[in-house]
Order: C-alpha cells, then structure tokens, then sequence
C-alpha cells in the first residue's frame, strides 16, 4: 500500500508545532502557545478523520476544512 504524503507531512507538521509550544511556554507566553498547540494539531486531525469519509463528497468536505 502507498504511504499517505499528507498524513505523514501533517504529522511532521505536528511535531514541530509541539516543539514550538514547548518553547513558547518556556518563554512564558502561554495564552499564544496553547492556541498555537490547538490549532496545529487539529490539521491531523481533521486528515485522519478524512480516512474514514464515507463519500467523496465528505472527503471533499474534510480537506477543504483543513
């Protein structure tokens, strides 16, 4: 089966926001970072959920809410 290259790079994409709010709380800026966190983590989300879309007119809905 082929690798998911949205999947992956929103994974990444995670990562380095998680890494981002770490410094910005060590900065002590945390009104920003959490926001930061919440929405960075929700593109992964939102494509994994887009997995088990149940039409195409679902999926469409996933990847433009993204």
């Amino acid at each position: 089966m082929r690798e998911n290259i949205l999947k992956s790079k929103s994974y990444a994409f995670a990562l380095r926001i998680v890494k981002m709010y770490k410094y910005l709380c060590s900065n002590k800026e945390y009104v920003l970072s959490k926001q930061v966190l919440r929405s960075g983590t929700a593109v992964g989300a939102l494509v994994a959920e887009s997995e088990f879309a149940q039409s195409k007119a679902d999926l469409i809905y996933f990847y433009t809410s993204i």
